[in-house]
């Protein structure tokens, strides 16, 4: 058993040593990496103002992706749209059901969930479909990916309470492992082990080779966001307000965080570097950690209730908010150096590459924000 520890902490610490941020022009899946640690390398614009916007049918939840010049994003009117950089329409494919959950990119393919519980694989640059498979339940999650060699598995979450692992080139099921109830985030990936939270409660830890499960821990309540994983430990916010690192060798719950006047829940996934876990609350508080002890080093109200996840871009941060503003904010003390108010409902988290900020709102407008 001691061997099976070490070995499983090896990987863990291997795997996030090799992580790194997302790249300038690239913004490929919803938290930037397979760590979901929610960081970028693009500078951001000094001012916010709009440069373009796209209107779809209905409202956009989803965050939007972004790669080789494709913003991929979903609408609650069903359709998928890949548009260009400076909002100009190259494709869009019509789903039988609405679409909230954000899209992944890899290797000139999109993968992309909607309502009805199907996960559609489309090419990047003409929106073709290359196949679609069937799930018994709600895709709320945005898929991540796995690669064994030259072999690469997507895995997705849905509320039939299963979480798939689909050969990425032909869609064909390799497993799927049974929780308790839905899974609404997506799972980090280290090593070859998946690891995410769900409705039921618990943390889970599952082999992607076979689809075993490697451990669990329970959380204690829902847990309706991704987590972030780094050196050994997920970072966690559930729907009782409290916000969680948990070990993954321990197998328990190391330091947590509540407010006891106050259980608003975290939605959102949070955002990690160095030792800063950044988090937006729906008591309207931007939160950020020592990721090591979970002391507080600061928090400071956005105005609006969160449910996005922020983007860390050279030491700001990227926040949207419920009232309908977009905010640049410092990481080291919280203070707004930029904000733009969009006046509309911002819930899905933002792309961001240089200059160029992209995020979608329930006017069911997608929006470019950027310096004029």
């Amino acid at each position: 058993m001691m061997i099976k520890q070490i070995l499983f902490l090896l990987s863990i610490l291997f795997f996030t040593q090799t992580v790194s941020a997302q790249g300038q022009s690239e913004w490929n899946q919803f938290r930037g990496n397979t760590a979901l640690t929610g960081v970028t390398k693009a500078t951001l614009p000094t001012s916010l103002s709009i440069l373009w916007s796209f209107k779809t049918g209905d409202n956009i939840k989803a965050s939007p992706v972004i790669s080789n010049g494709v913003i991929v994003v979903g609408s609650t009117d069903c359709y998928f749209y890949g548009l260009t950089t400076k909002g100009k329409l190259l494709w869009k494919v019509k789903t039988e059901n609405s679409i909230e959950a954000p899209a992944l990119i890899v290797n000139g393919t999109v993968y992309a969930g909607n309502l009805e519980g199907t996960l559609y694989a489309l090419d990047l640059k003409t929106g073709k479909q290359k196949w679609k498979h069937l799930t018994e339940g709600q895709i709320m999650g945005a898929p991540t990916y796995w690669q064994s060699g030259n072999k690469k598995y997507i895995l997705v979450g849905s509320y039939d309470y299963n979480l798939y692992c689909l050969d990425a080139q032909t869609g064909k099921l390799k497993w799927k492992y049974e929780t308790g109830n839905y899974i609404n985030g997506s799972a980090a990936i280290v090593g070859n082990i998946a690891i995410f939270g769900g409705c039921d409660g618990f943390l889970h830890m599952v082999n992607i080779e076979t689809g075993k499960l490697r451990k669990k821990v329970n959380v204690g309540t829902y847990v309706a966001s991704s987590v972030t994983v780094d050196n050994n430990h997920a970072f966690t916010g559930d729907y009782d307000g409290k916000f969680s690192c948990i070990g993954l060798t321990e197998k328990k719950v190391i330091w947590k965080h509540q407010d006891e006047k106050d259980t608003s829940p975290f939605i959102a996934s949070p955002a990690l570097i160095n030792n800063y876990i950044i988090v937006g609350n729906r008591d309207k508080f931007l939160y950020c950690f020592d990721k090591n002890n979970g002391k507080l080093f600061w928090k400071k109200s956005m105005g609006g209730r969160i449910d996005a996840s922020a983007v860390i871009a050279n030491n700001k941060i990227v926040i949207p908010t419920m009232k309908g503003d977009l905010k640049i904010v410092n990481l080291q003390d919280g203070k707004i150096l930029a904000s733009y108010e969009i006046g509309s409902p911002i819930c899905g988290s933002p792309a961001v590459i240089d200059g160029l900020i992209v995020v979608g709102s329930e006017d069911g407008k997608l929006y470019g924000i950027g310096k004029k």
